[in-house]
């Protein structure tokens, strides 16, 4: 059996709460050569999904199955806090027992725990002993506890039984013998197990766990009491699900790489989350933000100190944010470079050295940066290589400072030399406008979550992504070799060469992957059990139509309007709209084209429409409310549609309907344009972008022919994020269970009124999210044009049975790492 060597174990230890115990004995683990550093991320992660509290006083943290591969060697370690910690609310710990296992050989030790959770004598002796040799020979099975000989509970009057075998990996654990337990205890009958020559208690956890069964372990199930048959049947049933979903979690975290490779060095890892599958290998390159000019002068010295005041209070906002972030992510060493950061904030001599420069008529970003400047060429000069990181950390300091200050931007054109994987702390829209595509191998961003401007370029260009990595991808040498995991979320910096080899011949699998999906693109996507899901593309620009078609694509669920709309000094008149509708439908051949009315205003304001300036604009004059009151533009519009719906199927949809009075005046306009141009009718649908549409849905769906749910403005409506915010976009996650009861409650509403939904948002593209998505009823996903043949390819590996069970689980989560981890 797996043996504890007295060295990995840690005596009179003191931690401040839960992360920092996990993290010291996470360092044991490491210090033993028995994990790698990643692991210790891997043990959090866990804490986000399961309890790994054990009970009386014992806590089991250890990583997930799929990052087994960050384990060395199996081993344990412990960790002695005579203090104790919360664990979780009302659970407090004194002893931590940090698992590392490639497989099971660490079952015994665990049996060998159950021997004395409900010892409280033992428990005490153990979270106070001096001596390590009474802890290792506990976990050997001896020592303070001294087990009672017996068979456990009488089985010889119960007449109900079955037997199974637990073929789990890792036989009866805590996990299936919850489950067990938790059933056993919704009926009135007695329930006991027996495995080989004892018994236990089956309503009992303890007892249960006592058991010792390993993997291919048989057992009996014995039940006797007035609802016996009842309690049988669900007992097997209940032990069989959990084994199952333990399988199906570790294969589809084996499935979620994609490309099924695993580097054998990861302590360059940075884990982040993915964004946009596939995998990019080659050299680093950090995005130049804009180059910021501020003002020399500045007339009003008492101004230009508020200024300074609030841009130095709101960098210590983002920088405490940053700080509790990653300390939560990666521990507190982790972030404690955030800590320092906010000492710089604190420096007087800094601070009074900027203000006197505004006494002397100094803008407040100019007096700022000639401070920073100052203090970090006097820095660098010394001869000392830890200043000289210190003031590479105060340059920093002082750019996070200055961008809250900037008063003039020059924007300078940031174009790589080569092909690299791009870094950035993250993206807006206009920085990616001027990249010259054929360059960037992929994205990693510090901030962003999967519905970030970031994910959706990347999506759209079909090249690997990972956002909200942290700062430290922000930190790395430009040039060194790199492999981007965007299947994974991960970036492995200056891997080894036998990883970036091995990198190259994943990638030229997955290229053949492609190819194979690309060759079928023009199949249908039917699930295994025969349900068919329609995929289609989003567009955005004249010449789309004819590629979403070429690429398998089965008609447009959304067109853009807007690119007709932006970059110029007048709106399109009616004949330049109808041409190139009118190309679009010919190039679909027959195929459906969706067109989505003017959704301008929020972050696509256009100047010739004379806007006035808003607060707010994303809770402004935008979508169909734009179009209400600039009526001119919205009749031009639908006369061009409608001229063009008499050469093809052509539907309407108006965007960020919130409202029944809305729609119905949209309606009511469409119709009237309809009539005078002679046309026949058409389908009309809506976007379902925010919480009060899904509110009001069954009213909704009287008056549509169909929905269609955007999923990147409805997540950051309904979570109150704004999903390119530099501090909260991470937890714009569209698979967040809010979410997804917005998207169940829309189909339920939709069916309900015999209409269909689609989905034409990133979700619809993310492989977790188009089986959810098709398990919750969807009948439409719409993606990016270079996504068409890779979620058809998904679509046809699951069973619409499997997608609904998926489903349901989903709901049934409470964040989106929930979700994530299914």
């Amino acid at each position: 059996m797996l043996t504890l060597d007295i060295n990995n174990i840690r005596l009179n230890a003191h931690a401040s709460g839960k992360v920092e115990a996990i993290e010291k004995v996470g360092q044991l683990l490491i210090d033993s050569e028995i994990i790698e550093n990643g692991y210790i991320n891997s043990m959090m992660e866990r804490e986000k999904v399961a309890n790994t509290y054990l009970g009386n006083g014992i806590a089991i943290p250890h990583g997930l199955p799929k990052h087994r591969d960050l384990i060395k060697k199996t081993g344990i370690a412990v960790l002695q806090l005579p203090e104790g910690v919360e664990w979780n609310p009302g659970e407090k710990v004194y002893l931590v027992v940090g698992i590392a296992a490639r497989s099971d050989e660490h079952i015994e030790i665990l049996t060998n725990l159950t021997g004395v959770l409900d010892d409280e004598k033992a428990i005490a002796l153990l979270s106070k002993t001096t001596d390590m040799n009474q802890i290792a020979e506990t976990l050997a099975g001896k020592g303070t506890h001294e087990q009672e000989e017996t068979t456990g509970p009488d089985d010889s009057d119960y007449s109900k039984s079955a037997e199974m075998e637990v073929t789990g990996a890792h036989g009866l654990h805590a996990r299936p013998a919850t489950a067990f337990v938790e059933t056993a205890k919704q009926y009135a009958s007695r329930v006991i197990v027996r495995y080989e020559q004892k018994t236990a208690d089956g309503k009992s956890l303890v007892s249960l766990l006592k058991l010792g069964v390993p993997a291919q372990g048989r057992i009996t199930i014995l039940v006797k009491g007035e609802d016996e048959d009842e309690a049988l049947s669900a007992l097997v049933r209940a032990l069989t699900n959990s084994i199952q979903e333990e399988k199906e979690e570790e294969i589809a975290e084996e499935e979620a790489w994609g490309h099924n490779w695993k580097p054998s060095k990861t302590d360059s890892a940075i884990p982040g989350i993915s964004a946009s599958p596939g995998l990019a290998i080659g050299p680093l390159k950090l995005f130049q933000k804009r180059k910021v000019v501020v003002e020399a002068t500045a007339k009003d010295p008492v101004v230009e100190k508020k200024k300074l005041d609030q841009a130095i209070a709101n960098a210590q906002a983002e920088l405490n944010h940053l700080y509790e972030e990653v300390k939560g992510r990666s521990g507190v060493g982790k972030a404690a470079i955030f800590k320092a950061h906010l000492e710089f904030l604190s420096d007087h001599d800094l601070i009074d050295e900027a203000v006197l420069r505004i006494n002397k008529g100094g803008s407040a970003g100019w007096s700022w940066q000639q401070s920073i400047l100052s203090r970090v060429k006097s820095m660098k000069g010394l001869d000392n290589e830890l200043l000289a990181a210190r003031a590479t950390d105060l340059d920093d300091v002082g750019a996070r400072v200055l961008r809250l200050l900037a008063g003039v931007a020059e924007e300078e054109l940031f174009q790589p030399e080569k092909p690299v994987i791009l870094v950035a702390e993250d993206l807006t829209p206009s920085d990616t406008a001027g990249l010259d595509p054929s360059l960037i191998l992929g994205f990693c961003t510090a901030g962003g979550g999967p519905s970030s401007h970031t994910a959706i370029i990347a999506r759209s260009l079909g090249i690997p992504a990972v956002v909200g990595a942290g700062p430290a991808v922000l930190h790395q040498d430009e040039g060194t070799f790199s492999v981007l995991d965007g299947d994974g979320g991960v970036l492995y910096v200056d891997p080894t060469d036998k990883d970036i080899e091995s990198a190259m011949q994943a990638q030229e699998v997955l290229r053949e992957k492609r190819n194979e999906e690309h060759a079928v693109r023009f199949q249908p996507a039917m699930t295994t059990d025969g349900e068919r899901i329609e995929v289609v593309a989003n567009i955005g620009k004249d010449g789309e139509a004819g590629q979403a078609v070429n690429n398998g694509g089965e008609g447009v669920g959304l067109l853009r309007t807007e690119f007709l709309f932006l970059e110029r000094n007048e709106p399109p008149n009616e004949e330049e709209q109808y041409r190139i509708y009118l190309e679009m439908v010919k190039s679909l051949n027959g195929l459906p084209l969706i067109v989505r009315t003017l959704d301008i205003g929020g972050d696509k304001e256009v100047p010739y429409l004379n806007l006035p300036k808003e607060d707010n604009p994303f809770l402004g004059v935008r979508g169909i409310r734009l179009c209400l009151t600039q009526m001119d533009l919205f009749k031009t519009q639908l006369r061009a549609v409608f001229r063009a719906s008499q050469h093809g199927p052509v539907k309407i949809m108006f965007p960020m309907i919130s409202t029944l009075e809305d729609l119905e005046t949209a309606k009511e306009i469409t119709e009237e344009v309809r009539q005078k141009i002679g046309a026949d009718p058409v389908e009309i649908g809506i976007m379902i972008e925010v919480p009060s549409a899904v509110a009001m849905a069954e009213e909704l769906a009287k008056s549509v022919d169909f929905f269609s749910v955007g999923t990147n403005d409805l997540t950051q409506y309904t979570l109150a994020i704004d999903r390119m915010h530099p501090l909260l976009s991470k937890q714009a996650d569209g698979l967040h269970p809010a979410i997804l009861r917005m998207i169940d409650q829309t189909v339920r509403a939709a069916n309900k009124a015999g209409i269909w939904v689609g989905v034409c948002g990133g979700m619809a593209a993310d492989p977790k999210g188009a089986m959810i998505l098709t398990g919750l009823g969807v009948k439409e996903l719409s993606v990016s044009i270079p996504s068409i043949a890779a979620v058809k390819a998904q679509v046809r590996n699951f069973s619409m049975s499997d997608a609904k069970l998926i489903a349901e689980k989903a709901l049934k989560c409470v964040n989106a790492n929930q979700v994530r981890n299914l």
